[in-house]
């Protein structure tokens, strides 16, 4: 069963759950269920929500009710387009950005790794990144400013796109993930299509990790796909894992 990759803090608790939930909002009351699934106390929930709210990651809005905010409602989207793995039909281009000459602080590159990761981008050598152009442009604008900052863009048709493709991203280690996720919800599954609460802590933590590697996925066009890309399974297992999940957990959380 995939274990989680840190130890569950009461914040991590809240943050997983509305990741988890759309709209990405519930009440304080259900939120410290939760947190009780895990041994965590009404007191140490509430003192999250108070610090998260404090911080910017959360919203209260009315009758209790918390809703992400800032970083954690931009991780919601990219969770959300991770998910649903939208692309576009493929030409057979790809996009290349190259950073421009000039000296770049820490946080200018630290920055530009990141929207290069939400861009899905892969870095072929320092400087240099590449992305099949299956995806819309129009995302995450905020992201595509800090790559505009700093490189310049050009469109290319290289040689060997499958080699290309596996030098820019470790696919054997995404599809053995994948497959390990998958076994760790046919596990679990059917304990929670049978109303059995104590699923509901290991399913948490599956469930997490699940929409965690989803985020990781680099977004190949089928094109590009092995024969036995698992992208596509995990997301149809993961649909019919999360609507069981809801329900058991749904029914616990209304349980007083």
């Amino acid at each position: 069963m995939a274990a989680p990759d840190r130890p569950l803090s009461a914040r991590s608790v809240v943050a997983s759950t509305l990741l988890g939930t759309d709209p990405p909002e519930l009440p304080a009351a259900a939120l410290v269920r939760v947190g009780a699934l895990f041994d965590m106390g009404e007191g140490t929930m509430r003192t999250a929500l108070s610090r998260m709210a404090s911080g910017g990651e959360l919203d209260r809005v009315d009758d209790g009710r918390y809703r992400l905010a800032g970083d954690l409602l931009i991780r919601a989207g990219i969770q959300s387009v991770s998910r649903a793995a939208a692309v576009t039909t493929w030409s057979g281009r790809w996009r290349q950005a190259i950073v421009l000459a000039g000296p770049r602080s820490a946080s200018e590159r630290s920055n530009l790794r990141r929207a290069m990761t939400r861009l899905r981008y892969g870095e072929l050598r320092d400087g240099v990144w590449l992305r099949p152009d299956n995806l819309d442009p129009q995302r995450w604008p905020d992201a595509h400013d800090i790559v505009d900052e700093q490189c310049r863009w050009f469109a290319v048709s290289p040689d060997h796109d499958d080699d290309l493709a596996s030098s820019l991203w470790d696919l054997d280690a995404w599809a053995a993930r994948a497959t390990e996720l998958r076994r760790s919800m046919v596990d679990l599954v059917g304990r929670l299509d049978d109303g059995d609460p104590t699923a509901l802590a290991p399913g948490f933590i599956v469930s997490a990790a699940v929409l965690r590697h989803f985020n990781s996925d680099p977004l190949l066009p089928h094109e590009l796909q092995s024969r036995h890309w698992p992208g596509d399974r995990l997301r149809a297992d993961y649909d019919r894992y999360d609507s069981a999940y809801r329900r058991l957990l749904g029914a616990y959380l209304r349980e007083r």
